[in-house]
C-alpha cells in the first residue's frame, strides 16, 4: 500500500510537470491603482526568478530577470550596469525588500517604471494574495485567477500525496527559518529552527538534543545548514529556474520530501 501511494505521488508530480503553467508576484499592500496593460502586455523587470515567477503567474509574458536563476543565492547578486539596462524601459520594477541590490534597482528605474516591492513566501495564502494583487495591477486578473485554480489543485494533490504516506505521529524536523513553512506541506512537526545567522556551537547542541528525524535545509545557502547526527537532510528550494515556473518548485520539493518518507 505504501509503495502504491508513493507511486501515485510520483504520477501526480509528473502530471504537474506536463501542465502549462505561469507565475506572478506582488506585495502585501497595494502599490498603485490597477492599470490597463500596455499593447502586448506590460514590460516587467524582476529582481530574481522567484519574483519573476509571481509576475508570470499573474499573467505577464514580457519579463526580464536581473539575477541569473543559476546563482546560488540570488538576493546576494551584484548586478552590472548592463544587467540594469532593461530597468529604464520597464513599466514595472518588481523586487523583494531583502534583495541586496534593491537600491540599485530603484536608482536605475529613475522614476519611470513603477516600483513594486513584493513579499516572498511559498505558502498558498501568500501566493494567492500576491498573484491576485498583481493581476489587478497589471490588468491580467483573469489570467491570474486561471493560474491560481491550477495551483490550488496541484498543491492539494502534491501535499495530500505526501501526507498520505507520512507516519503517525509525524516526523520531527529542525528547519532553516526561511524553510519552516514547508513542514506543513509534508506534515512534519518542526521542533526547532536555525538561521539566518550562522549556527553556533551552543545552538547546534540544542538542535541535536531535540533528536529530529529530518533537517529542512535551505538549498540556496548550503553552508548555513547544520549536520545533525541521525537526521536526514532535505535540501528545500524556493527559487524556480529560468523558466519562472513556480509550480516546479513545489514539484521538486515534493519529490525530495517523498524520498525521505519512502526511506
Amino acid at each position: 500500500m505504501r509503495s502504491t501511494r508513493l507511486a501515485a505521488l510520483a504520477a501526480s508530480a509528473l502530471t504537474l510537470a506536463l501542465l502549462t503553467t505561469g507565475c506572478g508576484s506582488t506585495d502585501d499592500e497595494p502599490s498603485g491603482e490597477a492599470s490597463a496593460p500596455a499593447p502586448g502586455g506590460p514590460k516587467v523587470v524582476a529582481s530574481t526568478s522567484w519574483v519573476g515567477s509571481l509576475a508570470k503567474a499573474a499573467g505577464v509574458t514580457d519579463i526580464t530577470v536581473v539575477a541569473p536563476a543559476n546563482v546560488q543565492h540570488p538576493p546576494d547578486y551584484d548586478p552590472k550596469p548592463s544587467d540594469l539596462a532593461a530597468v529604464a524601459g520597464a513599466d514595472y520594477v518588481l523586487f523583494a525588500e531583502f534583495d541586496g541590490f534593491a537600491a540599485k534597482l530603484k536608482d536605475a528605474a529613475g522614476g519611470k517604471g513603477q516600483l513594486v516591492p513584493v513579499e516572498l513566501e511559498n505558502t498558498p495564502a501568500k501566493i494567492r494574495s500576491e498573484v491576485t494583487r498583481l493581476g489587478g495591477l497589471f490588468g491580467t486578473a483573469d489570467k491570474a485567477a486561471a493560474w491560481l485554480t491550477t495551483f490550488d489543485r496541484e498543491y492539494v494533490n502534491l501535499s495530500s500525496g505526501l501526507k498520505d504516506v507520512a507516519p503517525i505521529p509525524p516526523k520531527t524536523a529542525v528547519s532553516h527559518l526561511f524553510m519552516a513553512y514547508w513542514a506543513e506541506f509534508v506534515g512534519f512537526k518542526v521542533v526547532g529552527t536555525y538561521g539566518p545567522q550562522p549556527v553556533s556551537a551552543g545552538q547546534l547542541a540544542e538542535l541535536t538534543a531535540k533528536k529530529p528525524a529530518v533537517v529542512l535545509a535551505n538549498a540556496h545557502l548550503p553552508g548555513a545548514n547544520p549536520e545533525i547526527p541521525g537526521a536526514k537532510r532535505v535540501d528545500i528550494v524556493n527559487y524556480p529556474g529560468a523558466d519562472l515556473n513556480l509550480l516546479a518548485v513545489f514539484r521538486t520539493n515534493a519529490e525530495r520530501l517523498g524520498a525521505v518518507l519512502a526511506s
